[in-house]
């Protein structure tokens, strides 16, 4: 009979799965960048890691090395990464600056959006794109979508 909490709990709603080349590496990167807890690591005796859990920004992203052999393949070798995540966070320029520090590139600088957000995106050195943000203004869908019309006016 398995005890409850034997069981991981069950994540609600839709969970990234990422194929990074270095996978050790990028839990170390999401860690320390992004206050990752991981809570699962499978890894073979070589040091691959076959598969991955962490818990970010209340989220979770599961993630593992890349098996191109199986056609398991990382952004690099497919040439960039057609997904981008986004992950709520108390200060995007203090996350986005610690990126940046820690070997991502910038894509968009932190600023803030018409939709009542402050954030910016990086891609991390393992090829995914993040955005950090923070709500900063409680704005309606109408007001949105007035706002977005507004810049092609």
């Amino acid at each position: 009979m398995t005890d409850e909490t034997d069981v991981p709990p069950t994540p609600s709603g839709v969970t990234a799965y990422l194929v990074v080349q270095g996978a050790a590496a990028a839990i170390d990167f999401y860690k320390n960048v992004l206050g990752a807890e991981e809570t699962l690591r499978l890894a073979s005796p070589d040091g691959a890691i076959g598969h991955a859990e962490l818990l970010i920004g209340g989220g979770a992203v599961m993630l593992a090395d890349e098996v191109p052999d199986m056609d398991i393949k990382a952004p690099p070798t497919i040439g960039g990464s057609a997904t981008g995540l986004l992950v709520y966070v108390d200060d995007p320029d203090a996350v986005f600056n610690k990126a940046i520090e820690a070997g991502a590139t910038e894509f968009k600088p932190v600023a803030d959006q018409f939709y009542g957000e402050r954030s910016g995106t990086f891609d991390d050195p393992f090829g995914h794109r993040w955005t950090v943000s923070k709500r900063t203004e409680e704005i309606s869908s109408a007001d949105i979508l007035e706002r977005f019309n507004e810049l092609y006016s």
